[in-house]
């Protein structure tokens, strides 16, 4: 069950919202919100349901420890933490990957290959091991410097809503316990809030299930197109249109949860901050997931010792974290090189290449960081090394295709003409101008107020019925059951 299915939208949500809103009692309403998170997770996992639960008690245990130290030393609690925590996130994302690539050694030496069932990947064990992470060593770093705030061991029903809560369970953001521990304990639904928070789903419904889905129908046709038969226009309509869908799924993902999180009373963090306007590759990083590249800035580059290091170190420090930020994402060789990739720029950048792109003419810093983040999305979407290559190949003009069996004309239907300009359009910060344009009109007609109250009805009316003919879109999409993938299902 994912937020743009039917089930969710027509029936889980309102029955949740509708007793979930009657409950007055704070402590009550949590329960409640963690009984209707364990049924959201276990309707698609079922039995991984346990191991969630497992993690929880781990970590409520490992939290207990950190905060008595006669038991044990605090350094030693929080290394047993996150053994426990990687060791669950190792054997269920990552130990099929480690045996296929042992096995090539294994096979290279003369023996035979080590044989295991296929482990299944529970959904969301990325997000809620990272939750999971960030509280014990938050609880273990106490009052610490900078932004770091005192972290108090949670009771079990508040650390499993944490961990579990359905907004951000199985796609983020990756939430800090520290940012909502004073709002699990007390918060206020006022209607502003609710209204907001409805205001935020609508937008992230549309962006996933009419501008993500619209593109990524495109991306995986022409991604699925043999190597020796792409031309360049297709791998340049294939790289933007799945750029496109990755962009508009995961911050349509991030926008409803943060809409769903105020319905409930909650506010996490924004997530993604337009960042296809980047102009290099390290504002990019300040502009995507954000709350994933503070989590490894927080929990592993500060800690390798960050820029307060030697010039050699640092760039070091650079490149593992990429390493890791491209593995998290899914256990592919792939994941490692995009992140590389990532990591790589990062690194030109700090030796000098960010100055010079602070001195040439902005538009061509632009088309530097897009270029960049367009090449890694290949690796990102590609199954191979060998057809990322293939790819890379035909974006250059050198394809092997002559696209008499694969005309553009078979990808460019009605819907994709329109919604690609609007997607190119959207992905830079066109609602924030519109509502600074708002804000200036307001205050130009201000002193009269029979036209300012004119104004502002006419557009509250029009935003409203904006809003209302997404979700009918959105509604009238996810009827007719058209193509409506859930993409982190890889992370």
């Amino acid at each position: 069950m994912v937020f743009s299915s039917p089930l969710f939208l027509f029936l889980f949500l309102p029955l949740t919202l509708l007793i979930g809103l009657s409950l007055k009692n704070t402590q009550v309403r949590n329960v409640f919100l963690l009984a209707v998170s364990m049924l959201f997770y276990a309707w698609g996992e079922g039995a991984f349901l346990l191991l969630m639960l497992l993690s929880i008690l781990i970590n409520y245990f490992f939290a207990f420890l950190l905060e008595d130290s006669h038991l044990i030393a605090p350094k030693r609690a929080l290394a047993y933490a996150v053994i426990a925590n990687l060791s669950l996130l190792v054997f269920f994302k990552y130990a099929n990957f480690i045996v296929n690539n042992l096995n090539y050694l294994v096979v290279y030496a003369g023996y035979e290959k080590i044989v295991m069932k296929e482990v299944h990947l529970p959904l969301g064990i990325s997000f809620y091991t990272f939750h999971s992470l960030s509280y014990v060593i938050d609880l273990y770093r106490k009052q610490t410097k900078g932004e770091y705030t005192d972290v108090k061991k949670a009771s079990l029903p508040n650390l499993a809503l944490y961990i579990m809560f359905f907004p951000q369970l199985v796609a983020g953001p990756i939430i800090r316990y520290h940012d909502v521990a004073t709002q699990l304990l007390t918060r206020a639904t006022t209607i502003d809030k609710f209204a907001s928070g409805v205001r935020r789903f609508v937008l992230g419904l549309g962006k996933k299930v009419l501008i993500a889905n619209a593109m990524g129908g495109v991306a995986d046709k022409i991604f699925a197109i043999p190597s020796h038969e792409l031309t360049a226009p297709l791998a340049w309509l294939g790289v933007v249109t799945y750029s496109l869908q990755i962009y508009f799924d995961f911050s349509g993902y991030s926008d409803m949860a943060i809409g769903l999180g105020r319905m409930f009373g909650f506010e996490f963090l924004e997530n993604f901050n337009y960042p296809y306007i980047a102009k290099s590759i390290r504002e990019f990083w300040q502009r995507w997931h954000i709350s994933l590249s503070r989590w490894f800035r927080d929990y592993l580059y500060l800690p390798l010792g960050g820029n307060r290091v030697s010039t050699a170190r640092l760039y070091l420090n650079l490149i593992i974290v990429f390493f890791c930020t491209g593995f998290w994402h899914g256990a592919s060789w792939n994941f490692v090189v995009w992140g590389l990739f990532h990591g790589l720029f990062m690194v030109l950048e700090r030796l000098g290449l960010e100055k010079l792109l602070k001195r040439v003419w902005p538009p061509i810093a632009h088309v530097y960081a897009l270029s960049i983040v367009l090449v890694g999305w290949v690796f990102f979407r590609a199954d191979t090394f060998q057809y990322a290559a293939a790819f890379l190949k035909a974006m250059a003009g050198l394809g092997a295709g002559g696209g008499m069996l694969y005309p553009m004309g078979a990808f460019l239907n009605n819907e994709i003409l329109i919604v690609l300009p609007v997607a190119i359009i959207f992905s830079a910060p066109v609602l924030p101008l519109m509502g600074a344009l708002y804000e200036r009109l307001k205050i130009v007609i201000e002193g009269n107020l029979f036209l300012s109250d004119i104004f502002k009805f006419s557009m509250s009316g029009l935003y409203i019925g904006f809003l209302f003919l997404v979700l009918l879109l959105c509604s009238m999409s996810l009827a007719t059951g058209t193509y409506n993938p859930f993409i982190y299902f890889r992370f």
